[in-house]
């Protein structure tokens, strides 16, 4: 079994080839890596250049950059060593495979530098959970969402709560084992409750936004829905500049649902062709219509589109409304009120639409980053928000009731940031990261 005391080593920087491969060796004895690889170990911080050589046999492995941060003023809070390498896999397997003929080391596991940074209290989860997005961003709002919130965005908003938190317990705490001395004031119940309902609103106001930092984090999900051989699969290929969807005159040839992810305004989108909706006999086409259904009620913006002109169905309340084809001739375009009037074939207002999706997207998870933008996240704040608003209903009289509701939303605050009950989600949230990280 993998023992947090092993010293652990990786490739962590990218896919090779490249012009630099960077190696990371953490835990108590990375400074015996500098010694028995390169002979010496450099002066906190500062980079070395040396040979490094096979500890063994003393061959030559390459020529590099070395540099020793000790802990716990390092990434992971352990002493730290680097080797800058040349980045040909060669070079990068020998000086990996010589590190793993080192007493007590090993391969990093995925994930499991950043596991150390958490347990040295270098990150705390929110901060963490903000790293693995910054990884993963594909668009240029979810990278400014994750640098925050990586930076510590939440984790500072959710200090400063918990900080007031417990000065509004204290002054109930005082009433509770204090109210009989004669130079404690006589109502500190009052400004604690105060202090309670100011806090209720702005949890209240950072879940609200919740939803636009998990879209921004997840991306926004347009679905193309409409009736059969309306052009939604035409328009698909248009939008992804590709491809992605069989085109064909035959109603229902769509049958399942098709997915295709860009970029629009900034934003990682993803592009839902759907089975035209209508009544069949079919069986596996009555599924990809109900499919249909379900992942357009689910979008966060649906293109309803008809060449008829035919409005979308009650059950899709708010679709952008596209008339189809109008290069057939069939109809002189879009009346005041249509919505847009396009030809996929031509092109012809697809200029209008396609700025009035990014308009769109651009207000569904523009603005400053969200503070919150996981599910997880959101439950804990939720709880915490219970907690107070059971506080705020306790009778005057009854501070040991208030006291506790208000240690049981510190707690589920602390859940935030992973001070207590997150070892599940730590397993989980690790395995996602990749090995070197």
């Amino acid at each position: 079994m993998p023992r947090s005391s092993d010293t652990i080593f990786a490739l962590s920087s990218g896919r090779l080839p490249s012009g630099v491969a960077l190696v990371r060796v953490s835990g108590r004895d990375a400074r015996q890596a500098a010694l028995s690889l390169a002979g010496v170990v450099p002066p906190a911080r500062v980079a070395r250049y040396a040979a490094l050589r096979h500890p063994e046999s003393g061959d030559l492995l390459d020529r590099a950059l070395v540099l020793f941060f000790p802990g716990p003023r390092s990434a992971t809070g352990e002493d730290l060593v680097e080797l800058h390498l040349h980045g040909g896999p060669a070079v990068v397997a020998a000086v990996l495979g010589a590190l793993g003929e080192l007493p007590g080391f090993r391969p990093a596991l995925p994930g499991e530098y950043t596991r150390r940074a958490h347990a040295n209290g270098k990150m705390d989860l929110a901060e963490v959970e903000g790293l693995a997005d910054l990884i993963a961003a594909e668009s240029e709002a979810q990278r400014r969402q994750a640098l925050a919130q990586s930076a510590g965005a939440l984790s500072r908003a959710v200090a400063g709560w918990r900080e007031r938190l417990i000065r509004a317990l204290a002054l109930v705490e005082a009433t509770i084992d204090f109210s009989d001395e004669a130079d404690v004031p006589e109502d500190l119940t009052g400004p604690a409750l105060n202090e309670t309902r100011l806090l209720r609103a702005e949890l209240a106001a950072a879940i609200a936004d919740a939803a636009r930092g998990e879209r921004v984090r997840d991306g926004l999900a347009i679905a193309i829905a409409g009736p059969p051989n309306a052009g939604k699969s035409t328009l698909l290929n248009r939008l992804a500049g590709r491809e992605a969807a069989i085109v064909s005159a035959i109603p229902g040839t769509t049958r399942d649902v098709l997915e295709v992810h860009l970029q629009l305004a900034g934003q990682a989108v993803t592009l839902i062709d759907t089975a035209g909706l209508r009544e069949t006999d079919d069986v596996v086409e009555a599924e990809g219509v109900r499919r249909a259904r379900a992942r357009a009620a689910a979008a966060d913006l649906v293109l309803w589109l008809s060449d008829t002109g035919a409005p979308p169905p009650d059950d899709l309340p708010g679709a952008l409304v596209v008339r189809t084809k109008v290069d057939a001739g069939t109809q002189d375009g879009a009346g005041e009120g249509d919505g847009f009037a396009i030809s996929a074939i031509t092109g012809e207002g697809l200029e209008e639409l396609i700025a009035e999706i990014e308009r769109r997207a651009a207000s569904l998870g523009g603005g400053e980053p969200a503070l919150v933008t996981r599910a997880r996240q959101r439950h804990a704040l939720a709880e915490a928000l219970a907690e107070l608003d059971l506080a705020l209903s306790i009778a005057s009289g009854d501070e040991d009731l208030l006291a506790e509701h208000l240690r049981l939303a510190a707690r589920a605050l602390d859940q935030v940031v992973g001070r207590v009950d997150v070892e599940d989600v730590l397993d989980a949230l690790f395995r996602t990261f990749c090995i070197g990280k």
